[in-house]
C-alpha cells in the first residue's frame, strides 16, 4: 500500500494511492469522530509516552504534553544526540519522532477508514520535509519513520509535492505561455515557497526559499496575546490558551468580524481587524521571503507573463488574511487549495504512485551522497560523492571516484542517498531518495559476526587507513567498495540509480 505522509508541525496528514485517486485518510479521534489528520503531539502519563489522539486524551486529564516538536528539527545542528523532555521522561528526539510515527502506523491499520484493509501489507511512503530542512532533520525524519515500520520510498520537499497536487487539480491553468507556479506553503511551524516550471507532468524546481520559524504557531500566539490584553491579563499565553486560540483561528471565515476566547474562565472578545493588524507583519515577512522568486530575471525567478498562479497551501494559509493580502498584491492568479492542509500529502501520494507519470527535477539533476556520523555520533555529516552535474560515462566505461582517510571511529555507518543537489555549504537540498545503509567495522575486533546495527560508533585514535572506491557505470549503477588498506578487509555494495521514486 502506497501513501504520502505530510509530517506536520501541528497536524500530520496521510493520503492514499488509490487507482489514480489520492484521498486523504480519515482517522478516529479521541471522541470517536472521523477527521482527516492526526495531531502531532506527545504526552507523558505514568512514565509512558502517548502520541496523537491518545496524547490529547491524556492532556485533557492533566498529563504534561509537548506540541510542535517538529520545530526542534529546524535547528541546523540537530543530531541523534538531541533530547526532549516530556513530563518526567527525557528521550532522544529521534525516539520521540519514531514513537509518534509508530503510533501513526498503528492508527492507519486499526483506527482509520482503512482499518482491517491493510493486513500485513507494507506501508510504502514518500515523506514530506520542509524545502530548507537541514541535513539533520532529513536524516532523523528518515530514520524515525523507518524504525516505525514504514518502507520509505523517498523524501520530497513539501512545496514541490504541493505543486504536483496543483497541476493534478488545475491542469488547464498551465499553458505554453504561462507555465510557472509559485507554491506558497504556510504550515503550522514553517514557511516554504518554491518556483516550479511545469511541462506536462514534468516539474522543474527553479528555486526555493523559506523561513523555518514562521507558521501558524506564530498567528496563534498573536491571537492568544490579543485575548490576554482584552482580558486585562499580563504574561505569556499558556499552552491551553494557545490551543483554544488555534481552534478559534481555524474557524475564522471571510465573514467573521470578531472572535471570543475564554481566558481564565471569562470570555474575551477580540475584533478581527485588530487581530489582522497584529498579524500583518507576519504575512509581510512571508511575502518578503517570496520576493526573490518574482524578480523577473534569471532561472531563479519568474516574470509576470510566465506566472500561471500562486498556490496557497498549508493549514495557516486558511486564515482569510493570507489569501486576501496576496490577491491585493498579485490579483486573480492567486489560488488557494480547496484542501490546504491535505495538499502536500496528496502531492506526496502522487509521487509515491508509479503509475502517475509525474516527475520532479530540481535545478540540478540528482547526485549520490552519504550521511555518516561525526564526532563519535554527536553530529551528522553529509558528503556528496558525485554531483548531479557530473557527466555519466559512455557505455562500456565507468566513472571512478576514490577517497582515503584515517578512520576516526571504530564503526563506519554509511547511509547512501540520491539527492537533487547541494547548497553552497555542501548540504543536500531538494528531495532525497534513500538507497541503503552499510555498516563497516573499522575496528578488527568488531569483525566477529555481531549485529553492528545495535552498536553506536565510538571515537578512536590511530584507526586503519580506509579507502572508499565508487565506480559508476553508464546505467547509473554505483558499485561501492570500502576497504581497510592495512588488512585488505573490505565490504562491497551496489546502488542502483533506477530505484529512485517517481519524485
Amino acid at each position: 500500500m502506497r501513501i504520502g505522509i505530510d509530517f506536520g508541525t501541528t497536524r500530520t496528514v496521510v493520503a492514499l494511492v488509490d487507482r489514480g485517486n489520492y484521498p486523504a485518510i480519515s482517522f478516529d479521534d479521541h471522541n470517536g469522530d472521523a477527521v482527516d489528520y492526526v495531531p502531532t503531539i506527545a504526552a507523558e502519563r505514568d512514565g509512558v509516552m502517548r502520541y496523537g489522539f491518545d496524547a490529547l486524551a491524556a492532556a485533557a486529564g492533566g498529563a504534561p504534553v509537548t506540541r510542535s516538536f517538529k520545530r526542534h528539527l529546524a535547528d541546523p545542528g540537530v543530531s541523534f544526540d538531541d533530547t526532549v523532555r516530556v513530563g518526567a521522561v527525557t528521550l532522544p528526539l529521534v525516539d520521540l519522532i519514531a514513537g509518534f510515527a509508530s503510533s501513526l502506523e498503528s492508527a492507519i491499520r486499526t483506527a482509520s477508514n482503512l482499518a482491517g484493509e491493510t493486513g500485513d501489507e507494507a506501508l510504502q511512503a514518500v515523506l514530506g520535509v520542509p524545502a530548507h530542512a537541514p541535513t539533520g532533520q532529513r536524516m532523523l525524519t528518515l530514520e524515525a519513520f523507518a524504525r516505525a515500520g514504514f518502507e520509505v520510498l523517498g523524501m520530497m520537499n513539501e512545496p514541490s509535492a504541493a505543486a504536483f497536487e496543483y497541476t493534478h487539480r488545475y491542469p488547464r491553468s498551465i499553458t505554453s505561455r504561462r507555465n510557472d507556479v509559485i507554491v506558497f506553503d504556510l504550515g503550522g511551524g514553517t514557511f516554504d515557497t518554491s518556483l516550479v516550471r511545469v511541462d506536462g507532468r514534468e516539474h522543474r524546481v527553479l528555486s526555493s526559499v523559506g523561513d523555518p520559524r514562521l507558521g501558524g504557531d506564530d498567528f496563534d500566539e498573536v491571537l492568544a496575546g490579543a485575548a490576554l490584553r482584552t482580558a486585562g491579563r499580563a504574561g505569556s499565553p499558556s499552552a491551553e490558551l494557545l490551543d483554544e486560540a488555534r481552534a478559534v483561528k481555524e474557524q475564522i471565515s471571510p465573514q467573521t468580524r470578531r472572535v471570543t476566547i475564554e481566558v481564565d474562565g471569562a470570555p474575551a472578545t477580540v475584533a478581527l481587524d485588530d487581530f489582522y493588524r497584529a498579524c500583518g507583519p507576519l504575512v509581510e515577512r512571508a511575502l518578503d521571503v517570496m520576493e526573490p522568486l518574482l524578480a523577473g530575471s534569471g532561472l531563479d525567478s519568474t516574470s509576470d507573463t510566465d506566472l500561471a498562479g500562486i498556490y496557497l497551501v498549508g493549514g495557516a494559509s486558511g486564515l482569510p488574511l493570507v489569501p486576501r493580502t496576496l490577491r491585493e498584491r498579485f490579483g486573480r492568479r492567486v489560488h488557494r487549495s480547496p484542501h490546504p492542509s491535505a495538499s502536500t500529502a496528496i502531492g506526496l501520494a502522487i509521487a509515491a504512485d508509479p503509475e502517475s507519470g509525474y516527475r520532479l527535477f530540481d535545478r540540478l539533476t540528482r547526485g549520490i551522497g552519504v550521511f555518516r556520523e561525526g564526532d563519535a555520533g554527536g553530529s551528522i555529516v553529509f558528503d556528496l560523492v558525485v554531483g548531479g552535474s557530473a557527466r555519466l560515462p559512455e557505455p562500456g566505461s565507468s566513472l571512478e571516484i576514490t577517497r582515503r582517510y584515517r578512520a576516526a571511529h571504530d564503526l563506519g555507518r554509511f547511509r547512501f542517498v540520491e539527492v537533487s543537489g547541494v547548497d553552497e555549504r555542501g548540504a543536500p537540498q531538494g528531495d532525497i531518495a534513500p538507497f541503503t545503509e552499510i555498516d563497516v567495522p573499522f575496528d578488527a575486533a568488531l569483525r566477529d559476526g555481531r549485529d553492528l546495527a545495535a552498536l553506536e560508533p565510538r571515537r578512536t585514535d590511530g584507526g586503519p587507513l580506509i579507502e572508499e572506491r565508487y565506480r559508476i557505470d553508464a546505467n547509473r549503477v554505483v558499485h561501492i567498495r570500502i576497504t581497510d588498506i592495512d588488512t585488505g578487509y573490505h565490504v562491497d555494495a551496489r546502488l542502483d540509480g533506477q530505484r529512485a521514486p517517481t519524485a
